[in-house]
């Protein structure tokens, strides 16, 4: 179903009204009605900016008290971020925000200003969850990862991955319970997940996620989290001494101690 003109012209003026939000004017939920009457809310946290249609405050509330959480944790590894959270009535507000073909499985998506919830996908997450979605999101706002070209997928991904997780004090395991039973049945990755591992419909595109994941977390504790940090943008050669190589062999190392 198509979106009408007059609906794509107000969600634009909602992302207008987030910028103008975190830039130093005070939106306030009567602002936000004139943009959907009768339906929008914009919530602040301390360190977020939430805005919905048709979404009920009190999980605006929450959303926002997740963002700020993510946004500390963000800034105590990287940087600060500009944690704007939009969150539409229906996946298919949802993929025109994100500007994005297909929501199906997604929880969250991040673009180049923006995180947009899909309201099905997030729904289904535990609290836990969407924590990890949201801090991984907005990860990929901080180092501007939907920019895309900067940095292989594996490390893009497995960085925001590994910011997500860093306090969320789930299993390996757990985490990586896909992996996890291939490792134990002798099943070891070759090389690193490429993009088209993460592509939508991928047959081990959760494998792929937990493959970066490890190789980000076998970095932070081989080389420190700041290792970690400098490697993103850069390669592994002249950041941490490593050809591609060796680096790989250790990585397939790390997975078998941790997961076999």
């Amino acid at each position: 179903m198509s979106v009408p003109k007059g609906r794509r012209a107000v969600l634009a003026g909602m992302l207008a009204l987030a910028g103008a939000g975190l830039a130093g004017a005070r939106p306030t939920p009567e602002t936000a009605r004139d943009l959907w009457p009768g339906a929008a809310e914009v919530v602040r946290g301390e360190r977020s900016l939430v805005v919905g249609h048709r979404v009920p405050p009190a999980e605006l509330r929450d959303l926002a008290a997740r963002a700020d959480r993510a946004s500390r944790t963000i800034a105590e590894v990287w940087g600060p971020v500009r944690a704007v959270v939009v969150v539409p009535a229906t996946d298919e507000e949802a993929a025109l925000l994100a500007g994005a073909g297909r929501t199906g499985g997604l929880a969250a998506l991040a673009t180049v200003d923006r995180v947009v919830v899909v309201p099905t996908g997030y729904a289904r997450l535990s609290g836990t969850g969407r924590d990890v979605v949201i801090t991984h999101e907005l990860t990929h706002l901080a180092t501007g990862a939907t920019r895309g070209g900067r940095v292989p997928m594996w490390l893009s991904e497995g960085f925001a991955d590994y910011v997500g997780y860093r306090d969320a004090g789930v299993p390996t395991r757990t985490v990586a319970a896909e992996l996890a039973a291939e490792v134990r049945a002798g099943r070891l990755p070759t090389e690193l997940p490429g993009p088209a591992d993460f592509a939508p419909g991928s047959p081990r595109l959760a494998q792929a996620y937990e493959e970066a994941w490890l190789a980000c977390r076998y970095v932070a504790e081989r080389f420190g989290e700041k290792g970690l940090v400098r490697l993103y943008g850069s390669d592994v050669d002249s950041t941490l001494g490593l050809s591609r190589a060796e680096f790989t062999a250790a990585w397939r190392d790390h997975l078998r101690r941790e997961l076999g």
